[in-house]
């Protein structure tokens, strides 16, 4: 199954459209971890075990995994996630940027690798640096648009021709660079004007929304913003909020009630499906 077949499954099944970023900070484990040489595996699993039945998709921070030479945690991260959890697609947020003949190797690195269903990737080289991704049809690439911090404006803001450069990003992804339907964009949580703007232009593209919990974006504005005609459409991240809810043992369990509760605010505002 290809990613946005597997996508638009687990929005369905799982009546979801909340993911969960995995972004392990060993400064924030609970204390039975600290000091174990598997510690971020075993507390990225434990979160992935408790919160999978109300997700759709995960999100695993490359920078975190790759800090602390961490790697072969995420590798095996990403293997018990497709084992246990099969159908629920991972995204290797990497962010990758690069001429094409060094885009290669990081496809063959999120793809072959680490065997990510969809990666993160900066669309600002142009075309040639994207698709060695896109080379990858049964995958998705995921196109930086709108970003959520507040120095994105610096760039996409900028008036290309009429238009903003997000915009002529989002045009550009969703018609010319998705002749395979594998694309989709990221939208900040924190600027619902820019979401629904960016859903105006790219029909029921996929839109991964990072910004809620930590960052302050506000989810029934998001909602409202970013659905598209099904009621779906979106991968709305949230990480530390869910990540470290509580402190103790039990912080699966808590991290749990916080994904379910973040999940139930998001569909209190979908239309009707």
């Amino acid at each position: 199954m290809n990613f946005i077949n597997a996508l638009n499954s687990a929005w369905h099944t799982r009546d979801s459209l909340l993911c969960v970023g995995l972004d392990p900070d060993p400064t924030h484990f609970p204390a039975h971890l600290q000091g174990r040489r598997d510690a971020i595996f075993e507390f990225c699993r434990a979160i992935a075990d408790a919160t999978a039945d109300l997700v759709c998709c995960f999100k695993p921070q490359i920078a975190y995994f790759a800090a602390r030479r961490a790697e072969d945690q995420l590798e095996a991260l990403i293997e018990h996630i497709h084992q246990y959890h099969p159908g629920i697609p991972v995204i290797l947020d990497a962010k990758r940027g690069d001429i094409g003949s060094t885009a290669e190797q990081y496809a063959i690195e999120a793809f072959e690798r680490f065997k990510a269903d969809a990666i993160t990737v900066n669309p600002y080289l142009g075309h040639d640096s994207v698709a060695p991704y896109l080379a990858y049809r049964d995958k998705g690439t995921i196109l930086l648009c709108r970003t959520s911090n507040p120095g994105g404006s610096d760039l996409q803001f900028l008036d290309v021709g009429g238009e903003k450069l997000y915009e002529r990003v989002a045009r550009l992804v969703s018609s010319v660079w998705n002749d395979n339907g594998q694309c989709a964009l990221v939208v900040g949580a924190t600027f619902p004007d820019e979401i629904a703007r960016v859903r105006a232009l790219t029909g029921d593209m996929p839109l991964l929304v990072p910004g809620i919990g930590a960052q302050g974006g506000n989810i029934e504005a998001t909602v409202r913003a970013g659905c598209s005609s099904s009621g779906c459409g979106l991968m709305i991240n949230s990480s530390r909020a869910i990540l470290y809810a509580g402190t103790g043992e039990d912080y699966a369990t808590r991290a749990r009630r916080v994904a379910e509760t973040t999940r139930d605010a998001i569909n209190q505002h979908r239309p009707i499906r």
